[in-house]
């Protein structure tokens, strides 16, 4: 079975969060990472570096101060969940064989490399597929967002 790392997880959470709260009216601009941990139950230090990893991937912008945070760098409907993963977890391959560098030790005997490199590539297309803001649903009155279980679900 193909699954996320608890990381990439709390990072599409996180994202997920971030364009509910610009969603709702009056919400301040910034969310604070420990907003976001609190209302995921989140450990907030694990939420803190993943955070800072999706900011140098301008995937988030951050802001110092009283007011300040964390919020989406594009709008929701442009930012996709392949791209939320490959900045946590590094590129996505199934197989040892489906490699940045295409190379494997049976690269002459194998026979099983091309239905595998579609399997991949289709599970890529599929994440690219889901936005943020498909993952979003407005936040109804004051507080914060429900709480919510595992975002993407992949049964191979």
């Amino acid at each position: 079975m193909l699954r996320l790392t608890k990381k990439a997880d709390y990072g599409l959470m996180a994202l997920k969060y971030l364009a509910e709260q610009a969603m709702t009216p009056g919400a301040a601009p910034a969310q604070s990472a420990k907003d976001i941990a609190e209302a995921y139950h989140i450990p907030p230090q694990l939420l803190a570096k993943i955070l800072q990893t999706l900011t140098r991937a301008n995937l988030l912008v951050s802001t110092a101060g009283t007011n300040g945070g964390y919020a989406l760098a594009r709008p929701a409907a442009e930012i996709n969940a392949f791209e939320v993963i490959r900045a946590i977890d590094g590129p996505l391959f199934i197989t040892s064989c489906i490699t940045i560098h295409g190379t494997c030790d049976l690269a002459g005997h194998c026979t099983i490399k091309e239905p595998l490199r579609k399997v991949n590539d289709s599970i890529k297309d599929l994440l690219s597929d889901i936005r943020i803001a498909d993952l979003a649903e407005p936040v109804e009155g004051e507080g914060h967002a429900p709480v919510a279980g595992g975002l993407v679900s992949i049964a191979v």
